[in-house]
């Protein structure tokens, strides 16, 4: 992989547009988890440091394209980026068609690029128009590297100079680390809802991990291979699947879970064994001899991939899994990375931050990662290279 980094070129006086991963949980207008946008920060503060006129650009959850919806502004993520950088000239430009004037040194947020008309379908017009805000496109948002959009991938057809940012360089680093050099034992635990979404990289982690540990629906859609599990949330067409893998591999599957009769943050959880779930329950999380045996492998473990809550941990009675297992982690001194959005929430949730090796900013960049995908963002780099290197 040879792509341009951020930290190879004089930015001084030049217009950069940084394509940051701002897309935070807010609820009420309130950010909820600032993970991401405390990440991005070091890649806009060596812009600012270094008197680039500093352009962000990011997208917001999932509006209608082209339609402006307040819940999914960035003004809220402006104003706490007006905060943080207190030190410097903070601007919000709610229409990138505006011509953008600022001096160096000082900063303009975008409005959220999924508001523009384009941006989803990688239009080459939007993608040319972006182009010309800037001198120099920092692609920073690894969490949007999986994504061929405008403001991730089409922009480079068009920019003179695309090139990395620190967060962008930094998540691949401590993934190939992962990846090519990994000390053993290596444990994945993988959570979520749907087997189906995760099942190529279960079929990965199998191959590179020692020990691969299923909580969620996926849990449930192994458990379904021997058991009727009631309501529980499995994929009855994922079933044979993966009952190949757990044939193959060693997989780890709860052998005991906290059930509930109504999905409600209120219910209370019982534990049973599988065999005894009834046909109105439903499996919420791991019980206490599940929590136990995942426990005992994290302690032996020497590099722990983690992606996805066991549980609903969201809901007081059905935490326990996801809150011990999360604790365990950071308490290991094992090399561990986290990646995901339901991951960072049960970071931020825990208060762990600081006790988890290399925390990724990305959920589906993160698994095509790892699953040996090139992300579309380090192609569109690498192409932007060669054709510059071909020009000059």
């Amino acid at each position: 992989m040879t792509i341009k980094k951020m930290t190879s070129l004089n930015i001084t006086g030049k217009t950069v547009l940084i394509r940051s991963d701002l897309n935070v949980p807010i609820k009420n207008g309130i950010i909820q988890s600032k993970a991401r946008i405390l990440a991005a920060l070091p890649t806009i503060q060596l812009a600012i440091k270094n008197n680039a006129k500093v352009i962000i650009m990011s997208h917001l959850g999932r509006p209608k394209e082209g339609c402006y919806t307040k819940k999914y502004s960035l003004f809220p993520i402006f104003e706490y980026l007006k905060k943080k950088l207190k030190q410097t000239n903070v601007y919000f430009s709610d229409d990138y068609k505006k011509s953008i004037k600022i001096n160096s040194g000082e900063v303009v947020v975008l409005e959220n690029v999924r508001f523009n008309k384009g941006e989803l379908s990688n239009s080459d017009e939007l993608s040319k128009k972006y182009s010309e805000l800037c001198d120099i496109f920092i692609m920073d948002a690894f969490g949007s590297a999986h994504r061929m959009q405008s403001s991730t991938y089409g922009i480079g057809k068009f920019v003179k100079i695309a090139c990395a940012g620190l967060l962008l360089i930094s998540e691949i680093n401590a993934l190939k680390k992962v990846l090519k050099k990994p000390k053993r034992p290596m444990i994945a635990i993988v959570g979520g809802s749907k087997v189906s979404t995760k099942f190529n990289i279960l079929n990965k982690l199998c191959k590179i991990a020692d020990t691969v540990i299923v909580g969620g629906g996926i849990a449930n859609t192994f458990l379904a291979i021997d058991y009727k599990i009631g309501k529980s949330l499995y994929e009855p067409d994922f079933v044979f699947e993966a009952k190949k893998l757990r044939d193959q591999y060693n997989i780890i599957v709860p052998i005991d879970s906290r059930v509930g009769k109504n999905f409600h943050r209120n219910e209370k959880s019982t534990i049973k064994l599988p065999i005894n779930i009834q046909e109105d329950e439903e499996i919420m999380d791991f019980g206490d001899e599940s929590i136990k045996n995942v426990i005992k492998i994290i302690k032996k473990s020497q590099t722990i991939i983690w992606n996805g809550p066991v549980g609903v941990f969201e809901f007081p009675f059905f935490r326990q899994g996801t809150e011990m297992i999360a604790k365990e982690i950071a308490k290991s001194n094992a090399f561990s990375i986290a990646g995901g959005g339901d991951t960072l929430s049960v970071i931020d949730m825990f208060d762990i931050q600081n006790n988890i090796s290399y925390i990724s900013t990305g959920g589906g960049a993160f698994l095509e990662f790892i699953e040996g995908k090139k992300l579309p963002a380090i192609d569109m780099l690498e192409k932007n290279l060669k054709l510059n290197n071909r020009i000059n």
